[in-house]
């Protein structure tokens, strides 16, 4: 196993810590045997100035992971639909996580294939928040995980720093306050970053309704 993050590489502003995981390489132990995903794409949250972030409006029993300490997992049910996997950042009680976008799978490609059975290209298997955290099996039960302890069942382990040429940044993904920030990082060049799409305004009846949907699955 490569090097694990340190916790204080992770305890600084949210967009610093975007930056550093790139590359990094996600590991989780799986009922079918380890999978591990080389990190391409993220997007930074902070907490009281950010009305993108799930701390925004303070903490509750769904974000307390949120509040640190750094270098841990926070896990959501959204939608009423999948899971999304986040890593905890800034220092502790402040607010603060980074979203796990879209990775390159690199441990076992027939491992990643049978657990992603409906992913049609390889690049799929964990392209988008949704099939990443569904690859590697982050749920309810990962939710708070310490990704720098060894003895983790999902850890974070460090990767070679990328070339600051190859890192692009933009608008993030599908938020429809403070949409505009260039929060999202990725690097060029890797077919497993996320299609982009701008945030689209949600009738107000259904998204209540999937809100209400996802506190009751909590």
């Amino acid at each position: 196993m490569s090097a694990l993050l340190r916790r204080d590489e992770l305890a600084v502003d949210v967009l610093d810590a975007a930056y550093r995981l790139l590359g990094c390489t996600l590991e989780a132990d799986t009922a079918q045997g380890p999978v591990a995903v080389r990190l391409v794409e993220v997007e930074a949250y902070r907490g009281a100035d950010d009305p993108a972030s799930h701390s925004y409006r303070g903490r509750t029993p769904r974000n307390t992971v949120m509040w640190g300490p750094a270098g841990h997992l926070y896990t959501y049910f959204v939608y009423g639909m999948h899971f999304c996997a986040n890593v905890v950042c800034l220092t502790d009680g402040v607010a603060g996580a980074v979203l796990l976008r879209a990775g390159e799978v690199v441990s076992d490609p027939a491992l990643a294939r049978a657990r992603r059975p409906t992913a049609r290209r390889d690049v799929d298997l964990a392209r988008g928040p949704a099939r990443l955290a569904a690859l590697l099996g982050l749920g309810r039960e990962q939710n708070g995980v310490d990704l720098t302890d060894p003895a983790s069942p999902v850890r974070l382990c460090a990767g070679d720093p990328v070339l600051s040429s190859l890192v692009r940044t933009g608008p993030r993904v599908g938020v429809a306050a403070a949409a505009t920030r260039p929060w999202r990082f990725w690097l060029d060049g890797s077919p497993a970053v996320s299609a982009y799409r701008p945030a689209v305004a949600r009738p107000r009846r259904n998204l209540v309704a999937a809100m209400r949907d996802d506190r009751s699955r909590e």
